[in-house]
């Protein structure tokens, strides 16, 4: 035996080799079996060359993957991967396992069956050994919200630096998740129990694979990337579990350039008032359909510019009456060429807490909040990640890269924290990671959870699917609170008035009253966007497409809604008027149906499907616990939500459960292509299963 390919009722993989790399093979091949389109959707996504069978919608994202050099610092943190191994005078390790799984994805890519390749024309290509490093890059890029500091600054330019701290919120462009791990002292079984759901874009295929990896090392459970092997996020190896939340720290930085251009090329000014050469290139981004688009690419000391260039914006049209503008993203993996792939072996190895702690001092991008517990009663929960010693300016705002302090001076040390009362709640809130980053989301479902774990002593691993269906909607409360200080109302403003005061506070797919709040809010969030006030931030400035979502004022006055309610005073908006002309205009029309009619999935595809799906209507909001996220004021369209959901028993690993919103395959012809959704929806999981007499072999490899 090298390898055996086994599955589950569910269609999951199960795979068991005779040591690690041939496990890493086998890894690459199923995956290319099973999603074989997403792979090379997310190779050519890293590579800045999906507009060639994708087309023009998919040109702002290549130009940007270009200009950051996503691809070239894959390369390199590669190659650092290849030096290490060679320094240690090891034949085997991380560089050689990665080179394992793409041999095993190149293996399967031709014998794939995937109808999308036929629709674009496009034959599947060949993966390198830095390819998974190029998808992760990719992935992750925007996961710390960057664009958030050209955000900021056009907030402080135009309402001062005190409105900053008014539109903070977990940004339109941000991913986040759920997590929390209850100690054995309160549970049934006395062994911890760790459960959360991620939340990101929902994508169809899946942006998680549950997988089983077993061999003579190790043997785990739990949702793979994707293109990249092993299992980082989210695994149980029986005796030990881990999950990750977003940190939302702070480590990229947004540098202005002062650029020439001189005989020799391009140069920028750095901060000692020398003018030093800049690394500069050109390329070409084929595009399906229309004439290739050439690309400047220029890199500075600070890091490749992502916006403008030595004439400014969109490549050589400067802004009218206004300097030139180029923007540098620093970013750690390009600075230190270490991505953190050095953790992912030793993950799969971990038997114990320690052994989790000790890998994750080796992870580097994104910055993540890490819970874990094994069977002997440890439990962890740190900040893993890499986050530079820097100016608190550098956070905040674009800087100059001409002036002196601006520079990075080091890592900060990832901090720790412990449990309350036995528990650990993550979810993207201010907490062990708060000295590293600017902003958070806000604590409703932190808070939420915590106020449901307090509720009893004890808990099991079959208690935790109701705290992810919670719905209860916390943050509805200051819009509530304006309601409900309001007189002189028509008829029907006043009935709606008194319906949702009386309303359970519940975002569910069956409440007439939850549309209603829906479209009051949205109503009020339409009111103050088109006030006055907020004039100079309606029309984003003309930064690439790619950063658009970020600087659009309807979702940041969405998002940021309770602070623009309750703040003391907002430059002159009339907000008791801005909710009664909101409630009267609702109360003309009110919604007749249900939230669930309109909060609809809205899933991202790279291409959309032959015959469209039904989308189904959701339960959740942006700030329950079921966090199904739209954009109030533009569309009650959820496009995020639970990429997952998992529940680790550490009493017993067959008694953890896991779901996923789609299925085990990519294949749309596949029978396990959408099995899963009807559970996902209905908050229910998929039983884990470890137990080899109970799969059925699909084929030695």
């Amino acid at each position: 035996m090298t390898g055996e390919i086994f599955r589950d009722d569910w269609g999951i993989p199960h795979l068991r080799a005779d040591d690690a790399v041939e496990l890493a093979r086998l890894q690459g091949r199923v995956t290319a079996l099973d999603r074989a389109w997403q792979l090379e959707v997310e190779r050519h996504r890293a590579q800045g060359t999906s507009a060639s069978f994708l087309g023009p919608e998919a040109l702002p994202w290549d130009r940007f993957a270009r200009r950051a050099r996503l691809a070239d610092t894959a390369r390199r943190c590669f190659a650092e991967l290849e030096r290490r191994e060679r320094r240690e005078r090891r034949d085997t390790g991380t560089a050689h396992w990665l080179r394992a799984y793409v041999a095993g994805v190149n293996e399967g890519l031709p014998s794939a069956t995937a109808p999308e390749f036929a629709r674009v024309g496009l034959t599947p290509g060949r993966w390198e050994p830095w390819t998974p490093l190029a998808v992760w890059i990719a992935t992750h890029i925007l996961f710390a919200g960057f664009p958030a500091k050209l955000w900021r600054e056009r907030v402080a330019a135009h309402l001062g630096a005190d409105a900053v701290g008014l539109f903070a919120a977990d940004g339109p462009g941000t991913s986040g998740s759920n997590g929390w791990l209850v100690a054995g002292e309160r549970t049934v079984t006395g062994r911890a129990v760790i459960a959360g759901d991620p939340h990101r874009f929902i994508e169809e295929p899946g942006v998680y694979q549950q997988i089983h990896l077993s061999c003579p090392e190790f043997d785990v459970v739990g949702l793979a990337v994707p293109g990249v092997p092993g299992i980082a996020h989210f695994g149980h190896t029986g005796t030990v579990a881990w999950a990750i939340t977003n940190a939302m720290a702070d480590y990229q930085d947004l540098y202005r350039e002062q650029l020439r251009r001189t005989g020799a090329g391009v140069e920028a000014l750095g901060p000692d008032g020398v003018w030093r050469r800049a690394a500069r290139h050109t390329e070409t981004i084929e595009v399906a359909g229309e004439e290739p688009v050439g690309v400047e690419v220029i890199e500075t000391d600070r890091g490749p510019v992502v916006i403008g260039g030595p004439e400014g914006l969109d490549d050589g049209v400067p802004e009218p009456g206004a300097p030139p503008v180029a923007l540098a993203l620093r970013y750690p993996p390009r600075v230190t060429g270490d991505l953190g792939f050095g953790a992912l072996l030793p993950l799969l190895r971990a038997r114990r807490v320690a052994d989790v702690d000790r890998a994750v001092d080796l992870w580097a991008e994104p910055v993540n909040v890490i819970q874990a517990a094994d069977t002997e009663g440890g439990t962890l929960h740190r900040v893993a990640g890499r986050v530079p010693v820097r100016a608190e300016a550098n956070g905040i705002c674009p800087v100059p890269a001409w002036e002196p302090g601006h520079d990075w001076r080091g890592w900060h040390e990832p901090p720790r924290a412990g449990l309350t009362d036995g528990v650990a709640v993550m979810a993207n809130q201010r907490g062990p990671a708060s000295p590293l980053g600017v902003e958070f989301a806000p604590p409703h479902r932190a808070d939420r959870i915590a106020a449901l774990l307090a509720r009893k002593e004890h808990w099991s691993a079959a208690d935790m699917p109701a705290l992810h269906r919670d719905t209860h909607l916390a943050s509805a409360t200051a819009l509530l609170d304006h309601l409900a200080a309001l007189d002189g109302l028509s008829g029907p403003a006043a009935g709606l008035r008194d319906r949702l005061l009386r309303w359970n506070r519940r975002m569910d797919a069956d409440s007439a009253d939850a549309a209603v709040f829906a479209a009051v809010r949205g109503a009020v969030v339409r009111r103050l966007a088109e006030h006055p006030a907020f004039a100079a931030l309606t029309t984003p400035p003309a930064w690439p497409e790619v950063f658009l979502p970020w600087l659009a004022l309807l979702p940041r006055i969405g998002f940021a809604l309770k602070h623009l309610l309750t703040a003391e005073e907002l430059y002159g908006v009339d907000r008791p008027a801005a909710v009664r002309a909101a409630l009267e205009e609702v109360a003309v029309r009110p919604p007749a149906g249900t939230w669930g009619d309109t909060h609809r999935s809205a899933p991202w595809r790279a291409l959309p499907p032959t015959t469209p799906y039904d989308e189904p209507g959701l339960s959740g909001d942006h700030d329950c616990v079921l966090c199904t996220s739209s954009v109030p004021g533009l569309t009650d369209l959820a496009a995020r939500g639970p990429a997952a959901r998992y529940v680790w028993d550490l009493a017993r690993r067959e008694d953890s459960r896991w779901v996923v919103p789609f299925g085990a395959s990519g294949v749309p012809e596949s029978p396990h292509h959408r099995d899963q959704l009807a559970l996902w929806l209905a908050g229910d999981l998929v039983p884990v299963v470890t137990d080899w007499a109970r799969l059925r072999k699909e084929t030695d490899v």
